[in-house]
């Protein structure tokens, strides 16, 4: 284990400290041999002052000075509110796009030295302070010289070697479980963490999210279902994403949707759709849709439109699996409700033609070689 690894560990454990994550830890119904960790841990010896912060702020603090990979568990936790209570769900919903940004004028450093010139000959109007922020990245509003409305997505700084350390202790956790326990090697730990590896990676160049998002904004080209943003080539570099900016409504935020009368029944049975057209048509979808990175457009809410961002991961679905899932959803499958009865093939998407994106991996080059065929 390398020195540096170590001192990741050290870290996480003052965090952990810091904002007493023991206490929730210890708070749930576990078993009794794990309730005497309790006495192993020095710092819970001595008396301790009552925290002023919530259980779900304490939390979603921990998981933001740790950085990319528990800010995006906290993410993936904040979905799951069946599984959470809602002041702690609240709480992490704020990781989607509020986490602290980093220091504006290092952004702005980035940029120039990405795109080789000064932010005042680039943009017209450059907004200083972030937009939002998020795991990865944070995005500013620009204007561009020719007059489009354009938001600059930038990589934070140092976030390398951060991942590496974290990456390291989830291996080793991987192949400790699987030495240990039976179940455990039937979810392949190793191979799941490998796998997130090589997506957390891709997240880290910008131009494979460029590339993601042209690819799905051609699939949906002309559609009422789902738009895209247009990306600015010409201005993007691994480091640096400009591309359209969009006003939308936060699909999570029901009160503004209703106030705008949007047509609920319509919005939920073209979600449906839009995933079906994705998986079965197109062997290309979107693969982080949390409620951050999707919008409804104000535009027409009587024929309301999806608004897709953030394309850093995407998806191909096999053969194999689209086969699948076709014989478990299409109506004429046993296991199909009546709910499903509109989703007919030919509603869902579901029409043969041939694509070359690769059905292994979901980067740039597979939407780079797809769209030479279409």
């Amino acid at each position: 284990m390398k020195l540096l690894a170590v001192r990741r560990l050290l870290r996480i454990q003052r965090v952990v400290i810091r904002y007493r994550l023991d206490d929730l830890l210890f708070e749930l119904p576990l078993p009794w041999w794990l309730m005497t960790l309790r006495f192993a841990m020095p710092w819970r010896w001595l008396p301790r002052k009552p925290s002023a912060l919530s259980r779900g702020a304490r939390l979603r603090l921990a998981l933001q000075d740790l950085g990319p990979i528990f800010i995006k568990f906290g993410q993936l936790l904040s979905t799951r509110r069946d599984l959470l209570p809602a002041d702690i769900a609240d709480e992490l919903m704020l990781l989607q796009d509020r986490v602290p940004p980093f220091d504006p004028q290092q952004a702005v450093a980035l940029i120039e030295s990405q795109l080789g010139a000064k932010v005042g000959e680039l943009f017209s109007r450059f907004d200083v302070e972030p937009l939002a922020s998020a795991s990865v990245a944070q995005v500013h509003a620009a204007q561009l010289k020719s007059g489009e409305e354009v938001v600059v997505k930038v990589v934070r700084p140092g976030l390398k070697p951060i991942i590496a350390q974290d990456l390291a202790w989830l291996f080793l956790i991987a192949r400790g479980a699987e030495r240990v326990s039976a179940d455990a090697r039937l979810l392949h730990p190793v191979e799941v963490v490998s796998d997130y590896e090589k997506t957390i990676y891709d997240e880290l160049d910008l131009l494979r999210e460029a590339a993601n998002a042209s690819q799905l904004r051609r699939n949906f080209e002309g559609s009422e279902m789902m738009y895209v943003p247009q990306v600015y080539w010409d201005l993007c570099r691994p480091k640096v994403l400009v591309m359209e900016r969009i006003y939308g409504i936060q699909v999570t935020d029901l009160v503004t949707l209703a106030d705008q009368r949007t047509d609920m029944k319509l919005l939920a049975e073209r979600g449906v759709e839009i995933f079906f057209t994705q998986v079965f048509r197109d062997s290309f979808f979107h693969a982080d849709m949390h409620p951050g990175n999707i919008f409804v457009s104000t535009v027409k809410p009587w024929s309301p439109q999806y608004i897709a961002i953030d394309c850093g991961i995407v998806a191909a679905s096999p053969p194999k699996t689209r086969t699948t899932w076709r014989a478990t959803c299409l109506p004429s499958s046993s296991v199909t409700t009546a709910a499903w009865r509109s989703c007919t093939s030919i509603r869902a998407g579901c029409r043969h033609r041939p694509s070359s994106t690769s059905s292994k991996r979901r980067s740039a080059p597979c939407a780079s070689r797809s769209s030479k065929n279409r």
